[in-house]
């Protein structure tokens, strides 16, 4: 009679067994998880005070579904947290990359008339030196980047106090490595003032600087930070090919398999080929996990291609 009365709850609570507990957790909320894990409870209590020594199997059974509940009701919590912290660190790159960029273009346009004269030609010249500083600053900027990231931010100590928390688990939605970005935003924004007063060519050089400076670090943010490591949704860009080769040679570097290397982000697959170009005639050879890092040849070549 006990046994029907604990199947009967056990019923209307809804409750599945652990496989397809585990399968369907992606629909529970933390709310209906607590109101299911409180009925299950109090009916595995009152099972326990009222139960028979040839019934005492099914107690284990209602034990074990409450705590199937209990974790299905931590999944939850811990997906709607992250879920909150992408879209706190999605906002603030939106709206970081909104105001930069009305910003550059407002500087651009005024930059050119604000220091012309009545009767006097548009500075073609300066124009061309600024959009081509312009692509100066992004390629450079990506070569700065491999350099920085191994010498000043893994080799340098005060650089890897700071630069390690991006290499750890991260608990809310920044990291102290965060900081890298207002401290590589002041010679950006020093060069694009400089450049904005200076009504001449080195100052237009000067501005495009700044203003390549500043795009390579957006498109840094929205790579690096949301495809590479997920702290917020990217859209389409996920499913560009390069894009995704981007991601593989990034996560090879957190694996640290090969030194760190590669240390750049945009050019990381280049780097990534001759890795695999090298390591070739390691990846046949028959001693290939000790030099590699690999146990066999199609591992090497599924992890580097």
């Amino acid at each position: 009679m006990v046994t029907a009365q604990l199947m009967q709850q056990t019923r209307l609570a809804g409750v599945a067994r652990r496989p397809l507990l585990i399968r369907s957790c992606k629909s529970f909320t933390p709310g209906i998880a607590a109101q299911r894990l409180g009925r299950l409870r109090v009916a595995a209590d009152s099972t326990a005070e009222g139960v028979q020594v040839a019934e005492a199997p099914v107690i284990p059974d209602a034990i074990d579904l409450a705590k199937n509940l209990e974790f299905a009701q931590k999944t939850a919590s811990r997906r709607l947290q992250r879920r909150r912290q992408q879209l706190t660190y999605q906002a603030s790159a939106i709206a970081a990359t909104a105001g930069v960029g009305a910003l550059a273009v407002f500087a651009t346009y005024y930059k050119f008339v604000y220091h012309m004269a009545a009767d006097q030609a548009f500075p073609w010249l300066d124009m061309a030196g600024t959009l081509a500083l312009v692509v100066g600053g992004v390629v450079g900027m990506e070569m700065w980047a491999r350099w920085a990231h191994k010498v000043l931010w893994h080799d340098f100590q005060p650089g890897w106090a700071l630069h390690k928390s991006h290499h750890e688990p991260r608990i809310g939605p920044f990291e102290a490595n965060d900081l890298y970005a207002i401290i590589n935003a002041v010679p950006a924004m020093s060069l694009c003032l400089y450049g904005f007063l200076t009504p001449t060519l080195p100052g237009s050089l000067c501005f495009g600087a700044g203003l390549g400076i500043t795009l390579f670090g957006i498109a840094y943010m929205f790579v690096h930070d949301g495809l590479v490591h997920k702290r917020f949704p990217t859209g389409p860009i996920a499913e560009l090919p390069y894009m995704k080769r981007v991601t593989v040679a990034h996560r090879l570097h957190h694996s640290e398999k090969y030194g760190g290397v590669p240390w750049g982000l945009f050019l990381g697959p280049q780097v990534r080929l001759v890795i695999f170009q090298l390591l070739q005639y390691d990846c046949s050879s028959c001693s290939t996990s000790q030099r590699t890092g690999f146990d066999t040849q199609s591992e090497c070549k599924r992890q580097l291609v």
